[in-house]
């Protein structure tokens, strides 16, 4: 039987799946055993061992209860709580890693594969001043976005389309320095071969499809998966209606948004500190 390889740096739910995987094996039980012992489905059991699905609280209690391992799946099922990275995005990210083809709309702020470390940290303790994670988690956020950065820096790159609203430029994050580094790094990115670059500028107005930012990722096999998500909460959509029209709706912002020249343009006026 054909086992899912998982990466255990993909993401903590990801570890948590590893340490399932291995623990049952060491019993030689079946998923559909487990769950049974646990008081859930076989399919349960698998999406929390492939990454798919983060472990509840009560979820791991039931893995200590059936494996007899005290509260070690207990305590693991905590550092999958309190990760910085939202529902659905680990998914997303495993995705992102074998691309063929990246879509990217970001709003606000630059995407993060487009980030710079300072960029990148200074947003990062931006959400430590406000409580929202910890130092030891923003570190955590860092490295991680450093990883990703580096898995689609590969040998023969994806294709990467990136849509930018003209806040995630005319927004200052870190300072004038950071500020103008970030957008150095952005102008030098539209010059790489594999690489398109625009900006939707705040004259689109209604015209402007997406509210959200949008990720559209072309698979090696041709499918196209879209990843969407809130403040809270992400959603990886692979029913192909969907996806296609939100392909489509992508391809309309494109067609509404400056031209690579253009935008290039608009971000130099700005490295100069011409409104």
């Amino acid at each position: 039987m054909h086992r899912k390889d998982v990466d255990p740096e993909g993401s903590p739910s990801a570890r948590f799946g590893i340490l399932v995987r291995r623990m049952r094996d060491e019993r030689g039980w079946t998923q559909d055993e487990l769950g049974e012992r646990a008081g859930c489905s076989g399919t349960h059991i698998s999406a929390v061992e492939t990454g798919r699905r983060p472990p509840t609280l009560r979820f791991a209690r039931g893995l200590d209860k059936a494996m007899g391992t005290g509260d070690l799946f207990e305590r693991h099922s905590k550092a999958v709580r309190h990760t910085t990275l939202i529902e659905g995005f680990p998914a997303c990210v495993a995705h992102e890693r074998r691309a063929a083809e990246i879509r990217l709309f970001e709003i606000g702020i630059i995407p993060g594969l487009l980030q710079t470390p300072a960029y990148a940290r200074a947003i990062a303790e931006g959400d430590v001043r406000r409580g929202n994670i910890t130092p030891e988690q923003a570190d955590d956020r860092v490295a991680f976005l450093a990883r990703r950065q580096a898995a689609v820096q590969r040998p023969n790159p994806p294709t990467m389309i990136v849509v930018l609203d003209e806040s995630c430029i005319r927004r200052p994050v870190g300072g004038e320095k950071v500020m103008r580094e970030q957008l150095d790094h952005v102008a030098t990115f539209a010059t790489l071969p594999n690489t398109m670059l625009q900006v939707a500028p705040y004259i689109m107005g209604e015209l402007r499809p997406f509210n959200l930012p949008i990720t559209l990722l072309t698979l090696p096999d041709r499918n196209v998966v879209a990843y969407a998500e809130s403040q809270a909460q992400g959603h990886l959509e692979r029913e192909a209606g969907l996806v296609m029209a939100t392909l489509a709706d992508y391809h309309q912002l494109q067609a509404e948004s400056l031209s690579q020249a253009d935008s290039v343009a608009m971000i130099n006026q700005l490295r100069k500190g011409t409104p």
